[in-house]
């Protein structure tokens, strides 16, 4: 779906997201419910997958998810061999670091970092020991659903879209050689490489997660696309 085609929602609004990761809080407080794992717990292991396969664990990487929220992800990661001093989860709602904070407490994973950050707006705080290469301070950025909640924020009084500087914000942030991996219900794989690979960015394709298939009216399709791009070094 093309991003003019998404009308805003309350999925895009941090008061929606602020009222859900409360619930979920209380919920893990009382019930020790985790809470919901967005696109499924296949897409996970599939992005997993291809971390290890493409970005190996190793003492000095620095892995940022933007738009953490219960920390699934990172923890998955946390499973896969990655150590918890390269991974840091930020989310512009509270109470999803507040959630993530209190899961990794009881999964003994606190030295997972979870940081309250508006991506949009603010730098991420760098993890301890890690220093910017030309500016960019991230081996491997990682988002999960987060461009899709941003495609559907309203746009400002000049008719901008937050959506718009998204894709300039990884690239500025990946070190030369890094890579971006995002999982999106919303987009598909084409329109991903057009949001990504602009002259702005600078970013190229590295490669795509196969996701289970359907067809419906004689064309095939995938519920959601996953797609890589990598930052290249200089020359």
């Amino acid at each position: 779906m093309s991003a003019t085609d998404l009308q805003p929602s309350k999925l895009g609004t941090k008061e929606h997201w602020d009222n859900v990761y409360e619930e979920e809080l209380r919920n893990f407080e009382e019930f020790g419910d985790e809470g919901e794992i967005w696109f499924g717990e296949d897409s996970v292991d599939k992005m997993v997958n291809w971390a290890v396969q493409n970005v190996p664990p190793k003492y000095d990487l620095s892995i940022l998810e933007v738009g953490s929220g219960n920390g699934a992800l990172l923890f998955a990661l946390a499973e896969a061999g990655y150590t918890a001093d390269t991974l840091l989860g930020i989310d512009y709602s509270e109470g999803a670091v507040g959630l993530a904070s209190s899961i990794a407490k009881s999964r003994n994973r606190e030295g997972i970092r979870f940081h309250r950050c508006d991506f949009l707006n603010d730098s991420p705080p760098m993890l301890t020991g890690r220093h910017t290469v030309d500016g960019g301070a991230w081996d491997l950025i990682l988002d999960k659903g987060t461009f899709d909640a941003i495609a559907l924020v309203q746009k400002d009084n000049q008719g901008k879209a937050p959506l718009d500087s998204y894709p300039v914000r990884v690239a500025m942030l990946l070190k030369p050689g890094g890579h971006f991996l995002i999982t999106s219900c919303n987009f598909t794989e084409a329109e991903l490489r057009e949001k990504f690979m602009t002259p702005a960015t600078g970013l190229q394709y590295h490669s795509r997660i196969q996701h289970q298939t359907f067809t419906f009216g004689g064309k095939s399709g995938s519920l959601c696309s996953s797609v890589a791009f990598v930052k290249p070094t200089a020359t």
